[in-house]
């Protein structure tokens, strides 16, 4: 509490006014110290002209602070531009004195006024050199005592370019927490050793282990403008098994209106460190598809589909409808909107279960495109509750298909996911599901129904990024189900851009697959994320595996087994190419049996049905597995019968 108090005094005292007198006194002191080393410390007969001279100095002086206003700087952040400003002021102040010395000469006022030329030129150079210096001092007595009483860290900023001067004068100059710029780090060899500001350049390689303890740094702040996710991933896996924390500042088209502030600076995420080279949807094809279109979201407020939303207002829509049943959620993404000044849409609180109220909406908005992302998508969750799976993932997507094919939609977007391959579990086997109606629905419609499926997406609600952020802040330990599980990732911004791109590229019935790259080990993931918060697994924080849960499996997969693809004009886009062998008609029918039955609640009944339209899907971890069994036996039954006739 009392060095809290003694900081912020320090700030409330250090006043303009109190500057402004301060200086003065300075000029006062100066000019009886010019007399001192002109005359000596007997002035001889010339006291009575400094009685006279005196008032006007400090009139003098005080006009030209004033009307230069170099008092109104802050002096713990004074810079090339305050010592300008004192030069200015000081300029002014000789210039009146010389002005006086002819107005005497000319006896225009009384010769007591007449001031020896060398004693204005020795003044004038004293308060040159001594109001500079003043503020020097003052600037790193401030920081000085800031550092004993207040909060400090010693960082070293990566990037020795003008990013990094920036950077430096910013840190360096914040009044909430002091911070000592420890010296630079830079690849190039024409800065390395060099000093800009009086901060050393290192060279990348001459940062070990020992120099880190030795200079006691806490942070590395990566400033190099434009920096692409390989070069971000190589600095910091150099750097975070160094014990220290990583930050990076904004690229300068993020700043806050042009200007650069410490609180900008931030923590390196894993989502930084994706290696996928970013996604250019402004291509003329996906303009003309959007341009002038109504287009309904579903699960507007979801991870996906605001990001859908975002991505959407870029282009010249008609109107946007954005469905979703969590209104809170449906809230922020409207606030989100209206702060960016962003119109043209309508956000409707709405259950796309309820087939009444979604015909209404079809028919007063009539749109042309539907984005279909709401669903339920906790594995665990719908593993226990396989009826609810049901209603939204395979009843709902069943009546916003219909809709959209009875209103004669142009395009159906359907968002589907890598769960949803050879699936182990309910909520990827209700995905499947959905995509077989779609498929179905394709040969009798004139609206062209399209699926896209892709893997997790980084930061989405409920996924293992947040999670175990939020396991880090509380100590950990961070929980895995399994030590080689490992999955599919991408960021929310690249999974909804390709989302748009294949809506836009789709002809009815395909499924459109993801480049996912390559698939990451959750345990090495966990392990990162440790050390890019400035921690040690397993010192720090340690990772417990759990085992897995209901209906999860270890690897994740983006084609089934009857299932090639065949290349787009987007790299990052492939189709599906599946081999149908029961006609689409019967599998239509076993759906439409499979929405009836869910309405009476028997979980193990709705789980037959759904592996009797999904034959792949084989339950994992799971109570469901007994159905597995029994139609193994069943099976086995049925050949016996056949190879007996």
């Amino acid at each position: 509490m009392i060095k809290n108090y003694l900081i912020k005094n320090l700030d409330k005292h250090a006043s303009q006014w109190l500057v402004l007198s301060v200086d003065i006194l300075i000029v006062v002191i100066n000019f009886f110290l010019a007399y001192v080393i002109r005359f000596g410390i007997t002035f001889q007969n010339i006291e009575f002209n400094i009685a006279y001279q005196l008032p006007v100095i400090i009139t003098f002086s005080a006009l030209s602070f004033l009307w230069i206003g170099s008092y109104k700087g802050i002096i713990r952040k004074a810079g090339l531009q305050d010592v300008y400003n004192l030069f200015l002021s000081v300029s002014v102040l000789l210039a009146m004195c010389s002005i006086l010395v002819l107005a005497s000469r000319l006896a225009i006022i009384p010769a007591s006024f007449n001031i020896p030329i060398s004693i204005i030129d020795m003044h004038y150079l004293l308060n040159i050199i001594t109001l500079i210096t003043s503020r020097i001092v003052f600037k790193y007595c401030y920081h000085y005592v800031k550092y004993k009483l207040g909060q400090s860290s010693r960082v070293m900023i990566y990037g020795a370019g003008h990013s990094g001067e920036i950077t430096l004068s910013t840190v360096t100059n914040d009044t909430e927490k002091f911070i000592t710029v420890v010296g630079f780090i830079d690849d190039s060899a024409n800065k390395i050793g060099k000093t800009i500001n009086g901060i050393k350049v290192y060279a990348n390689k001459s940062i070990d282990q020992k120099f880190i303890d030795k200079n006691e740094i806490d942070e590395v702040i990566v400033s190099i403008p434009h920096i692409d996710k390989k070069g971000l991933r190589k600095i910091s896996d150099s750097l975070i098994d160094l014990g220290v924390k990583v930050k990076i500042v904004p690229a300068y088209s993020d700043w806050h209106d042009g200007e650069f502030e410490v609180s900008q600076i931030k923590q390196i995420q894993i989502e930084d460190l994706l290696e996928r080279p970013a996604i250019d949807i402004g291509n003329k094809s996906v303009v003309n598809e959007i341009k002038d279109k109504v287009i309904l979201i579903t699960g507007a407020a979801g991870s996906i589909g605001s990001e859908i939303v975002r991505q959407l207002t870029k282009f010249e829509y008609k109107h946007l409808v954005l469905v979703d049943q969590a209104e809170s959620a449906l809230y922020d993404v409207q606030q989100e909107l209206l702060s960016k000044n962003i119109g043209g849409f309508t956000a409707i609180v709405a259950d796309i279960r309820e087939a009444q109220r979604m015909e209404l909406i079809f028919k007063e908005y009539k749109p042309s495109m539907v984005f279909h992302a709401a669903a339920y998508k906790h594995v665990p969750l719908m593993e226990r509750y396989p009826t609810e799976a049901v209603k939204i993932n395979v009843l709902g997507t069943r009546k916003l298909a219909d809709l959209s094919s009875k209103y004669e939609v142009d395009k159906f977007v359907f968002v589907s996911t890598d769960k949803a391959v050879n699936p182990t579990n309910v909520m990827g086997a209700t995905k499947r599901v959905a995509e077989i109606y779609i498929k179905c629905l394709q040969k009798k419609s004139a609206t062209k129904f399209i699926t896209t499926r892709f893997g997790n997406v980084l930061g989405s609600n409920g996924s293992v990024i947040p999670l175990f952020k939020k396991q880090i802040e509380k100590g950990g330990p961070i929980t895995v189900t399994h030590q080689d599980v490992t999955r599919y990732f991408m960021t929310i911004p690249e999974a909804s851009q390709l989302v748009i791109e294949a809506g836009t590229m789709g002809k009815g019935g395909e499924i459109f697959i993801f480049d996912m790259g390559q698939s990451v080990k959750i345990f090495d993931l966990a392990k990162k994320m440790i050390s890019l918060s400035g921690l040690h697994y397993p010192e720090d924080i340690d990772i417990k595996i759990t085992g897995l849960r209901p209906g999860e499996k270890l690897y994740e997969e983006l084609l089934s087994n009857t299932e090639n693809t065949l290349p787009t004009y987007h790299k990052k886009i492939m189709i599906s190419k599946s081999d149908e062998n029961e006609s689409l008609d019967i599998v239509k029918d076993k759906i439409d049996d499979l929405c009836i039955m869910d309405l009476f609640n028997q979980d193990n009944l709705i789980v037959g049905k759904i592996k009797e339209i999904v034959p792949e899907f084989i339950s994992n971890n799971s109570s469901f597995e007994s159905i597995d069994k029994k139609n193994k036996v069943k099976t086995k039954l049925k050949m016996k019968q056949s190879i007996s006739l």
